[in-house]
């Protein structure tokens, strides 16, 4: 996976060890290791320390926590794109007499089910899974702290549930239904349920002084789906690539591009403004920058994977100690050095290869009432709508084949847009999601709904 390093620059590469040198140093981390992937492979690995005597690779398994629940969202939307289920199904359907079903399979994923963020005690992370052998053991006797589908709220049990979905419609067990339809067509063979040699040992660094206690690395039974997985920089590059483009054999890039949708407003105070989450993601923005991913603690263990679609550079950090580096911003940091010492080369314009001229003579100058928009046809068989000057409503929409085209992004995502024509076969007007957009404004000519005055345009006097 990894290839040869000098693909990227010197001084950029010096940048890169340079900021995990010093997260690594100062937040006093037994070990730190990083990955920066760019054109869809791993171009940089760095690393800090030792494990077990020796420096840490892109081989070296970590517990990557809440990561976890990604891959877990990537077997749901499975499920859904096969048909064996529908996001707006409430779990009852598919897994009765749970006490929290009436939350829909998107509330879970989205974090918006209501549902309490942790499982009763004894503390879920540092005990065996073992004390929780029934979902009603994860959720507990009021589950829900939250109405159901009303605000975003982080939930482990929730994922749980996603998992027990899972094995309830697969008849396999949550990791074994992964391994089949996830890790092994993506190649992951370092990530796996338990640790498999060579891996690194979860630390507690004490806050006071410059020792370590070993943290317990228990199996969480029922929430292995929302946090149980190991794995390595290596493998996680590959799921970040995976993440960015897709793979018809496991997610097409249509539903990985869901994911990476908002579906839910974070709240403010523990992520910050800009913040979201999608279905099974993260996304924030961060000088500027979308990002998506995740993060992921364990007692031991700190894992972050941040991804810039934009700029087609990903970062994987994951740390071996309870807490110290803030490793969603060292992964925001090493996307930003990339992108910024080695702007993406953008691919060469080429024009269309052929274009229907029913289609060509729309392309230009439409205007809604007054205000003006550009139309544009593009290479890649999608058309824009964007406004002239300003912000304001834009999308790129994708032909359906019948004459009419479907918004992909924004205010008008999922709205139809269509060429309203005269009997003669001319062009009246565009509509859009019952907009209408003429060639002139409130032209006279167009069925413009609400008619146009006969006096005209007029001054004051």
């Amino acid at each position: 996976m990894t290839t040869p390093q000098e693909e990227l620059l010197p001084s950029t590469r010096r940048a890169l060890l340079h900021r995990i040198a010093v997260a690594q140093a100062e937040g006093r981390s037994p070990s730190l290791v990083a990955a920066v992937v760019r054109d869809g492979r791993a171009v940089w690995h760095g690393a800090r320390t030792s494990v077990d005597g020796h420096g840490p690779d892109e081989n070296v398994q970590y517990r990557i926590g809440s990561i976890t629940k990604t891959f877990t969202a990537v077997l749901v939307l499975r499920l859904r794109d096969e048909g064996v289920l529908d996001l707006g199904d409430p779990l009852e359907k598919h897994v009765p007499g749970t006490g929290a079903g009436e939350a829909t399979v998107a509330e879970l994923l989205a974090h918006t089910s209501g549902l309490a963020a942790e499982s009763p005690a004894p503390w879920w992370e540092r005990t065996s899974g073992s004390l929780r052998p029934e979902l009603a053991d994860v959720l507990g006797e009021q589950p829900f702290l939250h109405p159901v589908g009303r605000r975003f709220h982080y939930s482990n049990p929730g994922y749980t549930l996603l998992g027990a979905l899972v094995e309830k419609l697969r008849g396999a067990s949550w990791g074994e239904v992964l391994r089949r339809e996830v890790l092994e067509p993506l190649g992951l063979d370092r990530t796996s349920v338990r640790p498999r040699a060579p891996h690194a040992g979860g630390w507690a660094v004490h806050p006071w002084a410059d020792v370590m206690l070993s943290e317990p690395s228990e199996d969480l039974g029922l929430m292995a789906s929302a946090g149980q997985l190991w794995s390595t920089t290596g493998d996680l590059a590959r799921f970040a690539v995976f993440l960015t483009q897709g793979d018809d054999r496991v997610l097409s890039a249509q539903t990985v591009r869901e994911m990476r949708t908002p579906a839910a407003p974070a709240e403010t105070a523990d992520v910050g403004d800009g913040s979201a989450y999608g279905l099974g993601l993260q996304i924030q923005q961060r000088d500027g920058r979308l990002l998506v991913g995740h993060s992921g603690s364990l007692p031991g263990f700190l894992a972050n994977l941040t991804i810039s679609v934009a700029d087609d550079v990903a970062a994987v950090v994951l740390a071996n100690c309870t807490s110290g580096p803030m490793l969603s911003t060292v992964g925001a940091d090493l996307v930003r050095i990339v992108a910024e010492a080695e702007p993406r080369i953008p691919e060469p314009w080429r024009p269309m290869q052929e274009v229907d001229p029913s289609v060509l003579e729309l392309a230009g100058q439409w205007y809604w009432g007054t205000y003006g928009f550009g139309l544009r046809l593009t290479a890649d068989g999608l058309v824009s709508l964007e406004p002239l000057s300003g912000g304001g409503r834009r999308s790129r929409f994708r032909a359906n084949g019948d004459g009419t085209w479907t918004g992909l992004e924004g205010y008008y995502a999922g709205e139809l847009l269509k060429a309203v024509r005269r009997p003669d076969g001319s062009v009246d007007h565009l509509d859009l999601g019952s907009f209408v957009f003429t060639r002139q404004p409130y032209d006279e000519g167009a069925s413009v709904p609400g008619g146009v005055d006969p006096e005209g345009w007029r001054g004051i006097g």
